[in-house]
Formats: structure tokens, C-alpha cells, sequence
């Protein structure tokens, strides 16, 4: 009888483990962050909603003193493990865009010119980094998730749009950003 109730437990044991590893399985494979080197083309081209933030030297940077140019915004957080992780290859990203005259700039949500600073002793960037203190521009460009990029063409329209970390030197996205830009 005590043999029977083992191998009844061994089963039962087998059984729980078979579960809890497809679920895990389901769990890690729904939520795991995309390592996709692609932008999401929209459909429909919004107008890119005006903003007037300051970098963290307390300039002053409107949406439309970028108009005429492509410009790659990124909402970001210095809290967010995925935006920080992105920085290094965004920086590559903004010099070699830059060369192609265009613009990249970096909107810090819930950010203060002290939160950036500290930011930057540990990933140091060189582009536009902005301040969206109070989440205001976040929440009128619809941005729900961190980080979040957006391309928009030189008409101050979204064209692609970015959910998630990306690897931004990769060639294959800096083509699709450089090929928006129809003076170049």
C-alpha cells in the first residue's frame, strides 16, 4: 500500500511540474520584449502634437523648430531598464543620423534636470535630452508604453513608430529613417 501511495505522488509530483513549466513557458514567450529590428508603419499619418519642453542647459526645444526635417523622438525614463539599455545604441544612431540631417532627440518622462544629470554620469548621450516633467507630452502623443519612439517625416507627420527596445545602429533601421528624409 505505501508503494502504490509513492507512485501515486510521483505522478501527482510529474503531473504539477509538466504544468508549471508550460505555463511557464506561455508566460515568458506572451511577455518577453520583442527583439524585432523593425518600426511599425502606421497606416494613417497623424500630425505629430506640438510641444515646447527644455533640455536639461534649460533651452527651450518646440516640435516645429524641427519642422522641414525628420526628426526620431523617444519617450524614455531613467528608471526604465529597457530605455537604458537602448541609449548606447541610440547615441550611435543620433551621430550617424545627424550626418543625413536628421534630428534625434530624447523626451524624459517624469524626468527632472537632476534625475537626467545622474542619468548621464552612468549612459552619457550627446542628443537632446528633454524634460517631460509632469508626463503632459507623453500623454498627448498617446504613449503608453516605455520606451516608445516615433519617426516623423518632414511634414510633421508619425510615419513609424517603435514600441519597445531596439538596437538603433542597426542598418537595416537607420535605412528606413535615412530613406524618409527626400532632401538627402
Amino acid at each position: 500500500m505505501l508503494t502504490n501511495l509513492s507512485m501515486y505522488n510521483r505522478k501527482s509530483l510529474l503531473g504539477y511540474l509538466i504544468i508549471i513549466v508550460v505555463a511557464t513557458l506561455i508566460s515568458v514567450t506572451t511577455y518577453a520584449p520583442s527583439t524585432k529590428q523593425e518600426f511599425t508603419r502606421l497606416k494613417t499619418n497623424p500630425s505629430a502634437p506640438e510641444f515646447i519642453l527644455q533640455d536639461i542647459q534649460g533651452k527651450q526645444h518646440a516640435l516645429s523648430d524641427y519642422r522641414g526635417k525628420v526628426i526620431v523622438v523617444n519617450f524614455w525614463a531613467s528608471w526604465c531598464q529597457p530605455c537604458r539599455a537602448e541609449m548606447p545604441s541610440m547615441q550611435r544612431a543620433a551621430e550617424w543620423l545627424a550626418q543625413h540631417d536628421i534630428s534625434l532627440i530624447g523626451i524624459g518622462v517624469g524626468e527632472t534636470r537632476k534625475s537626467v544629470l545622474q542619468f548621464l554620469q552612468d549612459v552619457p548621450v550627446h542628443f537632446p535630452l528633454l524634460l517631460d516633467s509632469d508626463s503632459e507630452v507623453m500623454q498627448a502623443w498617446s504613449v503608453q508604453t516605455l520606451p516608445t519612439s516615433l519617426i516623423i517625416n518632414q511634414e510633421g507627420h508619425i510615419i513609424f513608430l517603435a514600441i519597445g527596445q531596439r538596437e538603433w545602429d542597426d542598418p537595416i533601421l537607420l535605412e528606413q529613417i535615412r530613406a524618409l528624409n527626400k532632401t538627402k
